[in-house]
């Protein structure tokens, strides 16, 4: 029981990091690009306003991207005895990604249109995530890539903590799980754009290893 409660802890703290650091590390990095479709949207919506180029109508092609990812997700866990085994594709889909953004730094290539190309598979990784969050909901403590529910449940559950005067130990393990989550997305962000701002795009190598190299035995279902 306790081993079952760490690795829900483990899981949702680093499917929360690993959100957190790509919607960071793609926004400052290739031109205010999201790896979430709703945070293309919303800058797709801002862009309209400020005068759309074809740059910005490149954000929309998202959806189907991230659609393609949770469809995708779905099928691989239907062929696979490993429920991780999703976790394990998004890994290395990372870890490419980043080795090829490193290598056109390296080459001195500029990203300009192939920034989106970049990100596109970044956006495929949050879908998987996004995939595995819904098929596998008690895996963690929330869901890992959107903020906007935790954060409603956390202040939910703050109001009654005070309420029963921090009497309901239930209500009191709520709040630290979705503390637990935000946090870590916070966190995920901040080591996201520290990663973009020093190495660029290559810094999704270091989601990537983490997914690639985590305990076998939490991939096996």
């Amino acid at each position: 029981m306790v081993d079952e409660h760490n690795n829900i802890r483990n899981f949702s703290l680093l499917l929360a990091l690993t959100a957190g650091f790509c919607d960071a590390i793609t926004f400052i990095t290739a031109d205010e690009f999201s790896a979430h479709v709703t945070g293309n949207f919303i800058l797709f919506a801002y862009d309209v306003i400020k005068g759309a180029d074809s740059q910005s109508w490149a954000k929309l092609i998202t959806l189907p991207v991230f659609i393609i990812a949770v469809i995708t997700g779905g099928w691989l866990i239907n062929k696979t005895s490993s429920k991780r085994s999703i976790l394990l594709l998004e890994g290395f889909i990372l870890l490419a990604t980043g080795l090829v953004a490193f290598v056109l730094k390296f080459e001195n290539i500029s990203l300009g249109w192939l920034a989106y190309g970049i990100v596109m598979p970044v956006v495929f990784a949050m879908g998987l995530q996004n995939a595995f969050g819904k098929l596998y909901s008690k895996e963690t403590y929330g869901p890992t890539t959107m903020m906007t529910g935790n954060v409603t449940q956390a202040a939910l559950d703050f109001l009654k903590v005070i309420k029963t005067k921090f009497s309901d130990s239930l209500i009191i393990a709520s709040l630290k799980h979705q503390s637990l989550i935000i946090g870590g997305f916070l966190v995920g962000c901040l080591l996201g754009a520290m990663a973009g701002k020093v190495i660029g795009l290559g810094g999704l190598l270091l989601p990537g290893i983490v997914l690639i190299i985590y305990p076998k035995k939490d991939l096996v279902a």
